[in-house]
């Protein structure tokens, strides 16, 4: 046999080929990005290339994302090389200044595409690692739930889910680390059965909370919930199997899923049927870091192994992201880290705007101050693609200043004539355009079940002039800024139009109604035909930002939210029990801690005010639980609120329903994949809804009632 067949020849070889192609594909890529072309040869390549990507879109072939993040990146760079080569005009300090400006932010967005396509391009789906069948091998695991000044009413759900965890009970502990030292809360643990942990102080927040009860308890591995969040009775069972099959996994990730509605998503009416902002990131991104071995942890709904946590000195202190900080030096001291996408846990969202933007500060800011002290590019211990994974992650924070650019950017010819890109409208149009449509075209196919089209401008855009200022102090000072715990289960108690929180984005939309109305001014005036063409473009993108900006205001409309328990949707069988001794069959249709909504199998009528009970099953095991007849709309179903409930009889109601295993999974990440024709017109109408609000609130005079928003210097 001769050396070249051997398998350690073939794998030279194939090594060399695979250099061989990136070498040929690169020299291509290059040929084709910076070959001269005239307008009309241009728009015809561009209109090449977007027939072949729509003849692609819809094929059912894991290559297709692939190909179609080839094609958009030679669209994309393209434009950027002609961007970079032939458009930098020198004619004033304005249009240098400006110019200079608005070419930075779309570099920066130029980074964060091809980024954000390498992140993604290839999601390893993983799958839980079956535990084995004998239970003395599993190994002992501590439950830690930290809190801080969340209501009682907010904790007690999610302990009661942990203590009904399947796992061998001797090798379980579960610990409430209270950092507000309440005696109720102390009082709680010891009627649930659960050990209760506080400190004399609340030095680091959340980290330090977790740091000081690692030298507290002794389990192999560490299974940490936020207050909020709800664990499934198989959490345990799904997530831990990994750590048994690899001696080196040190972190094990599960989604983070919320059954209520987040700002966004209550305010501008699209809960259930838009994915939420979290839902990329759970639903693909750490998907595609897991296949980098790059997924981190994210502070809850996680497992982590102490050995290597307490290797690396416990959870990261330096920085508000002491998640992502902790997994960043796991991954340098050598350990691998896991992402199971399937939720086993879920929680409450932010009530009101102004937290939920404080929430996004913090993270902001904490990833601003990880590149700053511990950048990934930098230092021992990373490979070269977890570098490139977690350095978007932290670049994705810096949006702020590129989106109030683009806000701003047609501005500058419509008032001043300036000239931010020396080129003329239909050149701009004909490198500009297909780069756009490229890039949204093969959104809609990688993120098209995660995040629909447009909206995601619509969030960023919300959340760019409040993390603008935090993001630039922490790169300049680290230092600077504190952690501030996200407020969970309050109440909107009447619907309100938040002009504090909106007031940066009415000043845009002021200057951009001021942009139109210069532009036509403009118009009128215009000598040449080139010039009204370049009009007709910045006016067209003028109009833009307004819709954008219609879209923000409709977010910044707070709508009233009064429920203390949310309803999840559930469909399982029960029995409603009468007071003469009847046995209705029915099914659940949703629940709450607080009551639930039921449709008899058979219609019959029952009296609001009568006392019933109503059986839950679950797993061979059935208890009836008191309750009160609240409504009974015949065929549309009769909603119940339970009655006292004692401990025992609580923690069944949670058994039999926060705590399934196969509930968060019916509700996670259903939603069709997105349409341009669905997302544009979803986003047209929120932005029409945006005025509509604004108007009324000027009518009005300007009266609002609400919660005051967080400084941009603040976290939550």
């Amino acid at each position: 046999m001769s050396k070249s067949s051997t398998p350690r020849g073939d794998a030279v070889l194939a090594r060399l080929a695979l250099l061989a192609l990136a070498v040929g594909g690169a020299m291509l890529l290059a040929f084709v990005v910076t070959v001269p072309m005239e307008i009309g040869q241009q728009f015809l390549f561009s209109a090449v290339v977007f027939l072949i990507a729509l003849c692609l879109r819809n094929r059912e072939n894991r290559l297709i994302p692939l190909i179609l993040m080839g094609l958009s990146l030679v669209m994309s760079t393209r434009y950027m090389y002609w961007r970079l080569t032939d458009t930098m005009g020198m004619s004033s300090f304005v249009d240098l200044t400006l110019g200079l400006g608005l070419v930075a932010a779309e570099v920066y967005s130029f980074i964060v595409l091809v980024l954000g396509y390498f992140q993604v391009a290839w999601p390893l789906h993983r799958k839980p690692m079956p535990l084995p069948e004998d239970q003395s091998l599993w190994p002992s695991v501590d439950v830690f739930i930290p809190t801080y000044n969340e209501p009682l009413s907010v904790v007690r759900t999610t302990v009661l889910a942990a203590t009904v965890l399947d796992w061998p009970a001797d090798k379980l502990n579960i610990y409430l680390l209270d950092d507000g030292r309440r005696e109720e809360f102390r009082e709680f643990c010891d009627e649930v059965g659960v050990q209760y942990i506080t400190r004399t102080n609340n030095s680091h927040a959340k980290a330090g909370n977790i740091n000081a009860a690692l030298k507290k308890t002794t389990g192999e591995y560490v299974a940490i919930f936020d207050c909020d969040h709800m664990p499934t009775r198989s959490f345990l069972q799904m997530s831990m199997g990994w750590f048994l099959h690899d001696e080196k996994m040190a972190v094990v990730q599960t989604p983070h899923y919320f059954f209520s509605a987040d700002p966004f998503e209550r305010n501008l009416g699209n809960f259930g049927r838009v994915p939420n902002e979290g839902e990329l990131f759970y639903g693909l991104l750490q998907d595609g870091n897991d296949q980098w071995n790059a997924t981190f942890f994210c502070g809850s709904c996680a497992v982590i192994k102490r050995g290597p946590l307490e290797e690396v000195g416990g959870v990261a202190i330096e920085t508000v992201t002491e998640d992502a900080h902790t997994a960043i030096r796991l991954h340098r001291a050598g350990y691998r880290s896991a992402y199971i996408p399937v939720p086993q846990a879920a929680g409450l969202a932010t009530e009101s705007l102004s937290a939920h933007v404080g929430q996004r500060i913090r993270w902001a800011r904490g990833m601003a101050q990880i590149l700053r002290v511990d950048n990934p590019m930098f230092g021992k211990g990373l490979s070269f693609v977890q570098r490139l994974c977690y350095t978007n992650a932290m670049l994705h924070f810096f949006y702020g200043l590129p989106r109030i650019i683009f806000l701003t950017a047609p501005l500058a010819f419509l008032f001043f004539g300036a000239h931010v890109i020396h080129a003329s409208a239909l050149m701009i149009l004909a490198y500009a355009l297909p780069h756009i449509v490229m890039a949204n075209l093969t959104n809609l196919r990688v993120q098209g079940k995660h995040r629909h089209l447009l909206w995601n401008e619509v969030y960023e855009t919300t959340l760019a002039w409040y993390i603008l200022r935090p993001t630039l102090m922490a790169v300049i000072n680290p230092k600077l800024g504190k952690f501030n715990v996200t407020a969970k289960g309050g109440l909107v108690q009447r619907s309100y139009f938040d002009a504090q929180i909106a007031r940066p984005y009415l000043l845009l939309l002021l200057l951009n109604v001021a942009g139109v109305i210069a532009g036509i001014v403009r118009m009128v005036m215009a000598e040449t035909s080139g010039e009204v063409n370049t009009i007709w473009l910045n006016l067209g993108w003028t109009v833009y930002n307004m819709i954008m900006l219609g879209a923000v205001i409709a977010t910044s409309s707070e709508q009233r939210q009064i429920r203390r328990a949310h309803r999840v949707p559930l469909n399982m069988r029960a029995v409603l029990h009468l007071p003469d001794g009847q046995a209705l069959p029915c099914r659940t249709l949703n629940f709450s801690t607080g009551g639930m909504a039921i449709r008899l199998d058979q219609v019959q009528p029952v009296q609001p005010g009568t006392r019933v009970e109503v059986e839950l099953a679950h797993r061979q095991r059935s208890q009836r639980l008191p309750a009160d007849v609240r409504h009974d709309r015949d065929d549309q179903g009769i909603s119940i609120q339970f009655g006292e409930l004692t401990l025992e009889q609580e923690r069944w109601l949670v058994t039999s329903t926060f705590a399934r295993a196969d509930i968060w999974v019916k509700l996670w990440g259903r939603h069709d994949r997105d349409t341009f024709l669905r997302s544009t017109t979803d986003v047209l109408k929120a932005s029409m809804r945006g005025f509509h609000r604004l108007g009324s609130f000027v009518v009005a005079g300007g009266r609002k009632d609400g919660p005051t928003p967080p400084r941009t210097g603040d976290s939550a």
